[in-house]
């Protein structure tokens, strides 16, 4: 983990927060003293990677849109009649 004084910090902010999205973590130090750190707000750096990773998992079934049958409308709704 890598620190930097203030300084330096604004002088090169956009560059430590590309380092910062893709996981690394930076500490801003005021005269050798740590005051703050820059880290990954998500866990994920990197969310066009993670898109897709769970494809195959999950099939839809062909009667998705199909009405419910009665008996589950009539837990829900209850009896109309």
């Amino acid at each position: 983990m890598e620190t930097v004084n203030i300084h330096q910090a604004k002088t090169n902010f956009s560059r430590l927060l590309s380092r910062v999205e893709l996981g690394e973590e930076i500490i801003i130090s005021n005269e050798g003293i740590p005051v703050a750190k820059l880290v990954p707000f998500r866990t994920s750096s990197n969310r066009r990677a993670s898109l897709g990773q769970d494809r195959g998992r999950f099939v839809l079934p062909e009667d998705f849109n199909d009405p419910l049958p009665k008996e589950i409308l009539t837990a829900f709704e209850g009896d109309e009649e």
